[in-house]
């Protein structure tokens, strides 16, 4: 594949646009250390298997976490009357 010359890319453009040698290069989450974002990097966004296997125990732990609205009632607790 050569590099699409043209604005508009066809279909049959996208394999070769998609295995370009120029990959962005990403920070790990975990450890920031520089990491290629390609389907060459199994554990992208991370750098390694370590990284992506911390990042897995915070979610497990509920370390990422959304926030509730404290001023937003809970619909469970207007059922006890």
């Amino acid at each position: 594949c050569g590099p699409v010359l043209s604005k508009a890319m066809s279909p049959s453009n996208w394999a070769c646009a998609t295995s370009s040698p120029m990959a962005p290069i990403v920070d790990c989450p975990i450890c920031g250390r520089k990491s290629e974002f390609s389907p060459a990097n199994r554990w992208r966004p991370f750098c390694s298997e370590r990284c992506k296997m911390i990042d897995l125990g915070v979610w497990a732990t509920g370390g990422y976490a959304i926030g509730a609205d404290s001023s937003t009632p809970d619909p469970a607790d207007e059922d006890e009357t």
